[in-house]
């Protein structure tokens, strides 16, 4: 039987539980749903060491993993990114990024001569991938609402029409969640007469809540739009306590790098080998728990909420926009007064709020009017400023005031 914790350090984990509590209702900067609640599963986390390694869909020589449930929510995202018949493979990552390496480490083995294009909005982990494969690449312009801007891919995969072009898609940009085109960057390459290519969909914000849109509504970023690979997270709008994500291959693609290993009895067809076989777990019990429907008015929900937070800050005069469909508000960052204590993402003098499941509309207003106060009372201290500037402008000359020569 394990021994008890010391008194100091049940304390640190109090202390620990006290923050983390006290952070949540002004956390609305940052792209994690937080309305869950995987108790039910408390017992395989407590007492249970679950282990997917290597390739999904061979279970292995061990029996202590999750992998019959990660084919699950790999089968189901799949689906809602209309991948082609059975012809997919895919996997549950440690997050978006290792999905995103793993989808430039198969375009390099598919292309090794490849060209990479990416925006200058994608997220930094992108950039990250791209060093760690030495790999070449091309930054692309993106216009002011965080969308690629085409005509400048057009022009630099035009300058290389006989190297293949992988193109790296943002659905949803981390700042403003733009959404960039998948069927118009394959036209583009098509005008520039690149043969080859390989486009990635780094849908790791936007990819899920975008899929549960209706068929005329959806933009295009998926497998029937033309992409090769796309990345979803699983802890954003899914929610989950750890993050995760799954990506997602055309079959073909995977096939050209998967190694065999005899001992463990199943190929290494991932980036990690040894995989957390909890986070596929959560992920199942999400999916079952909400299914389509539930998962489509949570989507809705949020951006609902989100065009509340744009409304609420326009009544109080804040400069503020929205991509369409978004969950995320892009605001002005605020006053220090409102930074120091509302935790929000920021950067070249504008902030966001993302809105998703779990964010309230308590909170949206708590914020507008903690906004709102410091705003006003900036504005009243300047015009006092101003007002006593003027006072001793206007004001006649006393004895003993003036400077002596």
């Amino acid at each position: 039987m394990a021994a008890d914790l010391d008194p100091a350090s049940r304390a640190a984990l109090n202390a620990l539980l006290d923050r983390l509590e006290q952070a949540r209702p002004t956390n609305i900067g940052f792209p994690g749903a937080v309305d869950f609640d995987y108790s039910e599963l408390a017992p395989l986390f407590a007492q249970h060491l679950l282990n997917n390694v290597g390739d999904p869909y061979a279970d292995g020589v061990a029996a202590n993993h999750t992998k019959s449930f990660e084919r699950e929510v790999v089968g189901f995202v799949a689906g809602l990114l209309r991948a082609p018949g059975q012809a997919w493979w895919g996997y549950v990552t440690s997050g978006a990024s290792e999905g995103t390496l793993y989808a430039l480490h198969l375009a390099r083995g598919l292309h090794p001569t490849g060209m990479v294009y990416v925006s200058q909005a994608a997220h930094y982990s992108v950039h990250k991938a791209i060093d760690l494969l030495a790999m070449r690449s091309v930054t692309i312009r993106a216009d002011r609402a965080g969308e690629i801007d085409y005509q400048d891919l057009a022009a630099h995969a035009g300058r290389y029409p006989d190297r293949p072009a992988i193109v790296v898609a943002n659905i949803g940009t981390t700042m403003t969640e733009a959404v960039d085109d998948v069927r118009r960057i394959r036209r583009v390459l098509n005008v520039a007469k690149v043969k080859h290519r390989f486009i990635h969909a780094d849908a790791a914000l936007a990819g899920l809540p975008l899929a549960l849109l209706p068929p005329g509504k959806r933009p295009g970023f998926d497998f029937e739009d033309g992409a090769d690979s796309v990345i979803v997270s699983g802890h954003k709008f899914i929610g989950s306590p750890m993050p995760s994500g799954v990506v997602v291959v055309k079959a073909n693609h995977r096939l050209r790098v998967a190694e065999s290993v005899a001992y463990t009895g199943s190929p290494d067809t991932t980036i990690s080998g040894s995989r957390n076989g909890h986070t596929a777990l959560l992920l199942w019990y999400a999916i079952r728990r909400h299914g389509i429907s539930g998962l489509r008015r949570r989507a809705e929900q949020s951006r609902g909420m989100a065009a509340y937070a744009l409304r609420r800050l326009a009544k109080v005069g804040w400069p503020a926009y929205r991509n369409p469909h978004a969950f995320t508000v892009v605001l002005r960052t605020p006053p220090p007064a409102v930074t120091a204590r509302w935790v929000l993402a920021s950067c070249d003098g504008w902030s966001h709020i993302v809105c998703m499941p779990g964010v309230t509309r308590d909170q949206i207003d708590e914020f507008v009017a903690d906004l709102h106060s410091a705003t006003t009372l900036a504005r009243r201290t300047l015009e006092e400023r101003r007002r006593s500037a003027r006072d001793r402008a206007s004001a006649p000359d006393r004895p003993g005031e003036r400077e002596s020569a």
